[in-house]
């Protein structure tokens, strides 16, 4: 994987595709790696773009410098390490994909540099535009981890065991036996990246004002709680059972967005998509990006090898008729596109 140093920074980072294609940035999330679009990448490049896959600051190969430079995790930050790297490749123009992390910083970027970033998929993680108010106590249960890196005590347990805290979220997060091991074991090699911790605890501190933004990133912080919405055009994608940021915690996501916009339900998937349904995630990724967006749908994905109605049978008699056909009319229309 090659690396390149721009700042106090050595970013490590997979370039796929045709030099002169029109670029895609894939930006991965928390606690996960690059590896995440693994599967993701080799469909959408067969698609046409040229796809660029950075590992975040505070993991694996990507490296601090510099003693000087903050340990931080913000999401802002993370936009402005990408703008840097595509800077430095000479890229202008480009869209982005983020899952996790990822999306909230894709999300930065198209907040403040607007006149390049053309399209927008965010999966799993809903937009922080406007600012993010104190979440509803059933939300807050399903961010715990959130409240509990607040504290000095449960910083330091996640110091000491950064590994037995991010596999509890692999477990917590998803359908049960989603993974195996010998993945996790592969992936967690990033989060023995000496910084991973302190990049841990200051993104969720910061997201909820217990500790400040990048110094560097502050005017961008700023701008995305000033900006009310997006025009952009955007996808978001949705595990239908996302056991941290459920379809009942993204009710709100459409009203973010002002320009050609969807939402795609994957039935049957979690929190980690690009992992669990890499196939459908893809798919939905290369008509966002090649398409015409004015096409975009909203989708019911059924799980692989699965005809649509018959997953939605299936949701039907175990979670009711009443709740299955109030989530397809309050978040999706089935879209009648062949999958």
């Amino acid at each position: 994987m090659p690396t390149v140093t721009i700042g106090g920074l050595e970013i490590a980072y997979r370039d796929e595709g045709a030099p002169e294609a029109p670029v895609v940035l894939l930006l991965h999330g928390w606690p996960d790696d690059a590896s995440a679009w693994n599967e993701v990448v080799p469909p959408l490049v067969e698609a046409g773009p040229r796809v660029i896959v950075p590992t975040l600051r505070g993991f694996g190969a990507t490296r601090f410098l510099a003693e000087e430079t903050p340990r931080t995790g913000d999401s802002a930050i993370l936009a402005i390490d990408a703008i840097a790297l595509l800077d430095h490749l000479g890229i202008d123009r480009f869209m982005v994909a983020g899952h996790d992390w990822g999306a909230n910083a894709a999300e930065a970027l198209a907040v403040g540099w607007p006149e390049r970033v053309t399209r927008l998929a965010m999966l799993s993680t809903p937009p922080r535009l406007g600012g993010m108010p104190t979440p509803p106590f059933e939300q807050a249960q399903r961010q715990w981890y959130h409240w509990f890196m607040a504290t000095e005590r449960g910083a330091q347990a996640v110091r000491d065991d950064r590994r037995g805290f991010a596999h509890l979220h692999w477990v917590n997060w998803s359908p049960k036996g989603w993974f195996d091991e010998a993945t996790f074991e592969r992936v967690a090699r990033a989060f023995d990246n000496p910084d991973w911790p302190a990049v841990t605890i200051h993104s969720y501190r910061a997201r909820w004002d217990e500790a400040d933004p990048d110094p560097a990133s502050r005017w961008l912080a700023d701008k995305v709680e000033d900006t009310r919405t997006l025009s952009v055009p955007t996808l978001y994608v949705q595990g239908e059972v996302d056991g941290v940021n459920p379809p009942s915690a993204t009710k709100t996501v459409p009203g973010k967005f002002a320009g050609p916009f969807a939402m795609v339900l994957l039935s049957g998937v979690g929190h980690f998509a690009p992992r669990e349904n890499p196939a459908a995630v893809a798919r939905h990724l290369a008509r966002l990006f090649t398409e015409d967006p004015a096409m975009l749908a909203d989708a019911v994905e059924p799980p692989p090898g699965r005809r649509a109605g018959a997953s939605i049978g299936i949701g039907l008699a175990l979670a009711g008729a009443a709740a299955t056909a109030a989530l397809i009319a309050n978040f999706y229309r089935l879209s009648r596109t062949s999958d």
